[in-house]
């Protein structure tokens, strides 16, 4: 029997964390090949050689990438998705496969869709149907929605949404959030083995902070967000890096400047899956504006501060305190954050993904692109 080729593109570190379980499911299964296409920031000094986690995790990558500007322009994303588009174009020539798999709404991700569709091969999208008003990821991802032929969504609401935009719902699954199968899955570390292994110094609690540009909306909200945490010097402050849209960089740079100025706070390129996922456990709250705040810190019992409009649309849990782009804002919601006593909402599944995917791209009769339009 002829194996199904399944290739799968990872641009980033949080993407790939998502999509460990269902690479790992895909490469153990007797009837699918997994081929693996690996560009944007995992190839980037800059942001921690990514790429080599994943060769330790047991993965064979078949092609690299290179398209990721040092860039903190428009202009320069630009240029790096027409980059990835060349790339692509020659990676996918070369491995053939008969479906792609696509994660979320990333640039790297639009880049693969547009490639893929040309060129005849059939995307299955994750993540779909989501709202992300504070950055111009919102429309990509419903642009790869148009680009797809299958959907795997991460709750109900988005699942209606994804057939709102004229996808029929026999190709549309609920299967629940896929990151939350690293929880279920992954031992995590005690908080001494935490402290130990990111070499931090004392042993005070810490507050964990991931803050990304908001490319629809306030430019400058990292000022008030590190004003704002000025006023907790009780506790460590753990910082991971901006992604690479515009305007990242330049939020990196002022974190590593605040970093300097003080002893108690730390910056690191890339946690990784379980380091990551553990400084969570442990965090006495999440602050910033990342999806995995949302998505998946509530599975681990810890609140999260979400600031500004990054995620503005998204499924919000109780465990969710929103701030303003405004210090006093921010301060405000950290306080009720640390003081939070009440239900951790689980609103994106019970983590069995992976299986429920690869059972699903296993049973279609066909891989195609041809689709028609639903109407309601």
């Amino acid at each position: 029997m002829t194996k199904r080729k399944i290739c799968v593109v990872t641009g980033t570190r949080a993407e790939y964390g998502l999509l460990y379980w269902l690479m790992k499911t895909i490469q153990q299964d007797d009837e699918l090949e997994l081929q693996l296409v690996v560009t944007g920031m995992h190839l980037s000094p800059e942001f921690g050689l990514t790429y080599k986690q994943i060769e330790e995790d047991g993965f064979k990558i078949d092609v690299k990438v290179e398209m990721l500007l040092s860039s903190d322009r428009a202009s320069g994303v630009i240029k790096s998705m027409g980059l990835g588009v060349i790339g692509l174009a020659d990676a996918f020539a070369r491995l053939e496969p008969d479906l792609l798999i696509i994660l979320g709404d990333r640039f790297e991700m639009f880049a693969a869709a547009q490639t893929a569709l040309i060129s005849s091969i059939p995307i299955a999208h994750i993540h779909g149907g989501e709202l992300t008003y504070g950055a111009y990821d919102d429309a990509i991802r419903h642009s790869i929605t148009k680009m797809s032929t299958w959907h795997f969504t991460s709750t109900v609401s988005h699942r209606n949404r994804v057939i709102q935009l004229g996808e029929s719902p026999e190709r549309v699954w609920n299967v629940g959030a896929p990151g939350i199968e690293n929880i279920l899955k992954i031992p995590l570390l005690s908080k001494d083995e935490l402290y130990s292994k990111l070499a931090i110094d004392n042993d005070k609690p810490y507050i964990l902070i991931t803050y990304h540009p908001e490319t629809n909306g306030q430019t400058d909200g990292i000022y008030p967000l590190l004003a704002a945490l000025e006023h907790y010097s009780e506790f460590n402050f753990i910082f991971t890096k901006a992604n690479a849209d515009n305007g990242g960089r330049l939020i990196n740079e002022l974190i590593e400047s605040f970093t300097l100025k003080h002893n108690n706070a730390y910056l690191f390129d890339s946690l990784g899956q379980l380091n990551y996922l553990s400084a969570v456990a442990h965090a006495e709250v999440v602050v910033g504006n990342s999806s995995s705040g949302l998505i998946e810190v509530p599975y681990l019992s810890t609140p999260t501060v979400n600031c500004g409009d990054r995620q503005a649309g998204r499924e919000s849990p109780t465990t969710i305190f929103h701030a303003k782009l405004v210090k006093r804002s921010i301060q405000c919601q950290i306080r009720k954050a640390l003081n939070f006593k009440g239900t951790h909402q689980k609103l994106f599944g019970d983590g069995e993904v992976a299986a429920k995917i690869v059972d699903i791209i296993k049973e279609l009769p066909s891989l195609s692109i041809r689709k028609e339009f639903y109407d309601i």
